[in-house]
């Protein structure tokens, strides 16, 4: 049997407050390797490089400062994500970017909160975890000129990330995977009147594909309305297999090779 990877869960959230190892173990005994838990503010990155500090194998924490979140960034917030990238578990910079359509914070903050940020991964050599909702177009010019940033002395090719829980159209997924970003597919591919974004998919290259839980949020067909968890990953890797009309096990092999190439796993 493959090892399955969630590339993007908060298992830090207060939804896994009761169960959360239990949560953990069960994603482990159903064949899931690896869970990448991306931050959206200090507090929570450093709570991810806690977690992961428990299960040290299996889990890997992204830092970042989400768009929307309520907290002041200056010049300090970049010292603490340095400060914390120290950690040997963590292997992105996320989650960050840009919210047009829940805007926590003004749209010129999320910029300069978001360029910081993509500075701070250049420097670092580190691939990110992007957050774009409503914004796509700002979201890929940004992008288009972080590229040019003098790379990290660890980094082997051009800056690259993936584009987090991604639901746009063919046209935007062509202009990301041509910047060399991977997408991030999460629980709406499996839902039933979904069949349009499954078209975009279907003419993606599934080395472009990462597959994520974004637990405990958008859980897939047929557990809406509850709460996600990452074990429920092979629901979208599921989906994925019929969309490619791939056996499950090819599936599993490619997006976890995938997301070992992105995130410089061995």
């Amino acid at each position: 049997m493959f090892s399955l990877t969630d590339t993007h869960c908060h298992l830090y959230l207060p939804q896994f407050d009761n169960d959360r190892d239990d949560v953990i173990k069960q994603a482990i005994d159903s064949g899931i390797s690896r869970i990448l838990i991306p931050g959206i503010d200090i507090r929570t990155s450093e709570q991810a490089i806690n977690l992961c500090a428990l299960y040290p194998k299996t889990l890997f924490a992204a830092i970042g400062i989400h768009p929307n979140s309520k907290n002041d960034f200056d010049e300090n917030s970049i010292i603490q994500l340095k400060s914390l990238v120290k950690s040997d578990h963590v292997v992105a910079i996320g989650e960050i970017g840009l919210d047009y359509y829940r805007v926590g914070n003004s749209i010129e903050n999320q910029k300069r909160m978001f360029q910081s940020q993509l500075e701070l991964a250049s420097e670092l050599g580190l691939p990110v975890c992007i957050h774009n909702r409503n914004a796509s177009q700002d979201v890929i010019e940004i992008i288009e000129n972080w590229i040019g940033i003098p790379q990290g002395k660890n980094h082997t090719s051009i800056q690259s990330g993936v584009f987090h829980s991604y639901d746009g159209s063919l046209e935007t997924a062509n202009k990301i995977i041509k910047l060399g970003f991977y997408l991030g597919i999460t629980g709406p591919v499996t839902y039933p009147s979904n069949h349009v974004f499954r078209e975009v998919i279907k003419n993606v290259c599934i080395d472009k594909i990462l597959i994520e839980t974004d637990a405990p949020y958008l859980p897939p067909h047929p557990f809406r309305g509850q709460r996600n968890s990452p074990v429920y990953v092979k629901y979208i890797a599921k989906q994925i297999s019929e969309i490619y009309q791939k056996d499950i096990e090819s599936v599993e092999k490619i997006t976890s090779k995938n997301a070992a190439t992105l995130f410089k796993w061995q």
